[in-house]
């Protein structure tokens, strides 16, 4: 096979042959003419899924989260009653707690009092307003939309939780062409300054559309020659092109559509979602189907070991927040002493499913923290999990349409003050009041990015505690689809438990991609050598894989048209894929690191974003969120500017 160099990020293949609230006076008004309903966001509104899922093999192990709705419906009429409380759990799926306020409401003085009747009508108030508009993403929802159904007594709670939800990115967001109307006509208002950000990832792209709209010059400055950062979709194609098909390389599934901002993207764009089906087939060495028996038999046991190390941490959290250990440590110990998996062929049913869970945080077991690896995993987005037909760079083509982005420009160096900002990149200058810093955390770790000053050593030691892990594919498009199309993932089981995760499990992209591809994961201790392993011996490996699968079966597994292997360890733009919370960090430290520096350096990204961390719609919403604090801040300068002149 010949091979063709690509960004480092991937290497092409080609075969040669192929060249709630207790409150007396509700604010909303009842309106028989209005129903949510049937709204997706309520299929399943408690978070409960977990981020980057396989299908039945979840990424992480599920745990169900139970919210009490707090409400009197003794003093509320039925129907009104139910549609408050089904507005309620649209709030919760989008993160906003059932009867309190976020920090962020309460920094930005949503009410004048914490607690009380106006907060529980606030509270109403928000979740009716964000309802209303996660029934239609398509329009622009108006303040007097909002108050057709709010009672007059409560506009002043109509203009406080509206700007908020407006101004921090839960409404009136996306790439509707109504909306993007509106906001154009809003970013022509006087400039409130300016504002670079760096990165056209998720997370820089969502931060920058919607800094323009609250009236901030902006630029972006992108070191690749593309945007979209750790999210790519390769287009494939050969035999003349009558073959062709499109690979996601990095950020493929929307974990959880519940609430997730991603998912809004789609209905905006009219993209139909590909539901990941629940059916994963293991598949021996040999190529024998595992026994559904016995793999649930291992299932249950593995989840156990992971019971029984939560229990151990909530039994010594005061003496391993000094002392941690590896979660991988901790399950071993449980393994031995409950004496699990003892048999080769369950032990290897074990590994498959630590290969899971390596996949899940991108990263060994021995490296992950046993006291907080999973701290995330109560915020998780509920609802299905999905892929976008065509590849998720759709999106990223829509968010970055019309944005002032500078390419093949790396930022060398950040230089801030009292003054404003200084950054050099590609050679050149640029200058700004602010700037947005949404690089990943790899890029973080190495310090290719010089700071002056200094950035705070409670950043830099955040930035050194947190890990930052990795996970590799090989796509391969194949002249026609030889493993059936009635099942979108399928695992593989290996006898070396130091290469658990070398293709333990293929995603099917036929349904999606426009052809015949499937895509095979490496995780673990696996993805870190497959970084150094030539192109043409990782595809072979993959055949020989699916060779042994489908062989003993009757089935011919054809030679590649195309293949691409990943390699974003190398790639100097991310040094890896997604954050994970090593030895010694915590949940803390995505806070921390999310921190801004002198009101002038501003981060953002996934690692950035303690409640979704790793994820596509953690990076989205870590870009709004920033805006919004940017805004914050900006705002409080000049009315203290224009206190101090007078």
């Amino acid at each position: 096979m010949e091979t063709t160099e690509s960004p480092p990020e991937s290497t092409s293949i080609v075969p040669a042959s192929a060249q709630n609230n207790t409150n007396p006076d509700p604010a909303v008004s009842h309106s028989p003419s209005k129903s949510i309903s049937d709204h997706m966001e309520i299929n399943d509104p408690i978070p409960i899924a977990e981020p980057q899922p396989q299908p039945r093999k979840r990424r992480r192990r599920r745990k169900k989260i139970f919210t009490d709705m707090i409400s009197s419906t003794a003093s509320r009429a039925p129907d009104l009653s139910k549609e408050v409380d089904i507005e309620a759990l649209i709030a919760i799926s989008v993160g906003f707690p059932v009867d309190s306020l976020t920090e962020e409401e309460i920094e930005a003085n949503v009410v004048s009092q914490i607690g009380g009747a106006e907060q529980a009508n606030y509270i109403i108030v928000r979740n009716h307003i964000l309802a209303r508009w996660r029934s239609n993403v398509s329009d622009w929802l108006t303040k007097d939309h909002v108050l057709e159904s709010i009672r007059i007594e409560h506009k002043n709670l109509v203009n406080s939780a509206y700007n908020y939800l407006l101004h921090h990115g839960y409404i009136n967001f996306g790439v509707a062409p109504a909306i993007a109307a509106v906001k154009t006509k809003f970013s022509g208002e006087t400039p409130k300054g300016s504002v670079i950000v760096i990165g056209a990832g998720l997370s820089g792209l969502v931060a920058a559309r919607q800094l323009i709209f609250l009236g901030f010059r902006v630029v972006v400055l992108e070191g690749r020659s593309r945007s979209g950062g750790r999210v790519r979709t390769k287009k494939m194609s050969g035999s003349g092109g009558s073959v062709v098909g499109a690979a996601d390389l990095g950020g493929s599934v929307l974990t959880g559509i519940n609430g997730n901002p991603l998912g809004v993207l789609a209905r905006q764009l009219e993209f139909p979602l590909h539901k990941v089906r629940d059916i994963c087939p293991l598949y021996l060495p040999n190529g024998r189907t595992v026994d559904s028996d016995v793999d649930s038999k291992v299932e249950v046991s593995f989840n156990k070991l992971l019971d029984r190390v939560c229990k151990l941490r909530q039994g010594i959290m005061d003496e391993i927040k000094n002392v941690d250990i590896s979660l991988g440590t901790a399950l071993e110990a449980f393994r031995r002493v409950y004496k699990v998996a003892e048999e080769p062929f369950e032990r290897m049913l074990l590994d498959w499913h630590l290969a899971n869970l390596e996949y899940a945080n991108a990263t060994l077991m021995s490296n992950l923290s046993m006291a907080f690896w999973d701290q995330d995993d109560p915020y998780e987005m509920g609802g299905d999990h999905c892929f976008i037909p065509g590849g998720n760079e759709r999106l990223i083509r829509a968010l970055a349409e019309d944005l002032p982005i500078f390419f093949n420009r790396p930022v060398e160096s950040v230089r801030y003050g009292s003054d404003g900002v200084i950054i050099h990149a590609g050679g050149q200058e640029y200058q700004s009041d602010v700037v947005l810093c949404t690089v990943p955390l790899g890029v973080l770790k190495k310090g290719t990015i010089e700071f002056s000053p200094e950035l705070p050593q409670r950043k830099k030691d955040a930035i050194e505690r947190l890990g930052f892990g990795l996970l590799n594919k090989v796509a391969i498009l194949f002249p026609y689809d030889f493993w059936g199309g009635e099942i979108d993932t399928f695992g593989h089981l290996t006898e070396d438990p130091n290469m658990r995760g070398e293709f333990f499990l293929f995603y099917s992209y036929s349904s999606v991609a426009g052809g015949p591809l499937l895509i095979a994961l490496v995780a673990g201790e696996a993805a870190v050598k497959f970084e150094s392993m030539s192109p043409v011996e990782s595809v072979n490996r993959v055949l020989e894989i699916l060779r042994g699968i489908y062989g003993p079966k009757g089935i011919a597994v054809p030679d590649p048209v195309q293949a691409v292997c990943t390699r974003w360890g190398q790639d100097q733009f991310s040094y890896g894929s997604y954050s994970y919370v090593a030895i010694g960090a915590s949940g803390d430290d995505y806070d921390i690191l999310a921190e801004s520096v002198g009101d002038r350096v501003f981060f953002a990204g996934e690692a950035t974003n303690k409640q979704y961390p790793a994820t596509m719609h953690g990076a989205f919403m870590s870009g709004m969120r920033e805006a919004a604090n940017i805004m914050r801040v900006v705002t409080r300068k000049r009315i203290v500017n224009a206190e101090a002149a007078k």
